[in-house]
């Protein structure tokens, strides 16, 4: 079976599909908008840094919701329990400790998880967790990381991920260009530029209760794309920190078949 870019080259966010998630085309699909069903990259040094209001609250990074998480290290120590089996984990911006829980029998384990030894270079799919005061990645995959390149690669994965997060997807197209071959002046050459377009009037969204027209009227502001606009980009320009409250505006308005899902069911765009 295929995990997180297991096999060799290509894959996505999940096993087996899309770069993303399982979502359908425009306005089908599931209306999950949660962001704790997607599998973001992260270095170690994120991980530490990762914040939880109290035990039972979503973990958070820079204002985003942070779910299934995948990373890439070296480990340090393998240490075999009854119960479950313990890594000690780093990659060079900080180390933490990677548990699977023994959930069959010893020789099925063995086979799903027996292959793991130190100094090995690994990638690791799971979620955060907290025993007592201690944090580790609760893993429901350890695989080795044979490629040396896959090092490099989950660097710069973390990069772009933490980009568009933090200022929304890639803007596309290309730089406007003058009849002479020159750029236009004061137009931006940054991919991820955050946007600073002028408000715009929509009355026909005037009825909506405030959280859903303001989502709307910013996801109008945007670059049009096929991508449609990420989740993390509408609640970081929103504001307000309540994911939830995000998510339920967002399922209202695809009801109301005012948006709809695009590439997967974290990005959106305006039924127009």
């Amino acid at each position: 079976e295929g995990g997180y870019y297991s096999g060799g080259g290509g894959g996505g966010y999940v096993q087996g599909g899309s770069p993303y998630s399982a979502g359908g085309s425009p306005g089908g699909g599931s209306r999950r908008t949660d962001t704790s069903q997607s599998i973001r990259p992260f270095t170690i040094a994120q991980l530490t840094k990762a914040t939880q209001a109290h035990t039972d609250a979503e973990w958070m990074l820079d204002d985003a919701v942070i779910g299934h998480v995948t990373t890439v290290g070296q480990v340090i120590r393998v240490q075999k329990q009854a119960t479950n089996s313990v890594y000690d984990l780093h990659d060079g911006t900080g180390h933490i400790e990677v548990r699977h829980w023994n959930e069959t029998t010893n020789e099925e384990d063995d086979i799903k998880w027996g292959g793991i030894q130190e100094n090995q270079n690994v990638r690791v799919v799971g979620s955060l967790k907290t025993f007592g005061s201690k944090r580790y990645v609760n893993a429901t995959q350890i695989r080795v990381a044979e490629d040396p390149h896959e090092v490099f690669f989950h660097i710069l994965e973390c990069v772009t991920s933490t980009l568009i997060a933090d200022r929304g997807p890639p803007v596309t197209g290309q730089q406007p260009v003058k009849s002479d071959g020159q750029s236009v002046p004061g137009s931006s050459t940054s991919a991820y530029q955050s946007h600073s377009a002028q408000p715009v009037s929509h009355d026909e969204y005037a009825h909506l209760p405030k959280l859903q027209r303001d989502i709307v009227h910013f996801m109008l502001k945007q670059e049009n794309s096929e991508e449609g606009v990420h989740v993390a980009s509408i609640a970081r320009s929103i504001g307000g920190g309540d994911a939830q409250k995000i998510s339920d505006a967002l399922d209202g308005l695809m009801d109301d078949g005012i948006v709809f899902s695009t590439i997967d069911d974290s990005h959106f765009s305006v039924s127009r």
